[in-house]
């Protein structure tokens, strides 16, 4: 068990270091992802009012579980998020990857919500 509260921890200690630099306001928001064994979260929010204007899970509906693999609803994730936000008029975010690697599938959503037309 030590080693999974050490790999948790060292992820926490990233996410912190990580948040010192990004920041989301109100022209450009804060595209906060986390992962978990399952499923993939996305969320667009605005840190100078303390809100979160938009999120979506791969839990959501509109996402289709066609059995193509977690990578692949990830991407749906990206682009669902991506259509979203413009819909709300959100074309500019700044993207935290919570301290995971920027591989697999947190990769994957970010590649969907620049191909959804999300400006990094």
């Amino acid at each position: 068990m030590d080693r999974i509260k050490k790999k948790r921890n060292s992820r926490i200690q990233r996410h912190r270091r990580l948040r010192k630099k990004v920041f989301g306001t109100g022209d450009r928001l804060r595209l906060s992802v986390f992962r978990s064994l399952k499923n993939i979260s996305a969320q667009l929010i605005d840190d100078s009012r303390g809100i979160t204007l938009l999120g979506l899970s791969s839990l959501s509906k509109e996402v289709k579980k066609n059995g193509s693999g977690k990578i692949e609803e990830s991407r749906q994730v990206g682009l669902l998020l991506a259509k979203m936000a413009q819909e709300k008029g959100i074309l500019r975010v700044v993207f935290d990857r919570g301290g995971y690697l920027f591989h697999g599938r947190v990769k994957s959503l970010a590649e969907g919500a620049r191909k959804g037309g999300l400006k990094f």
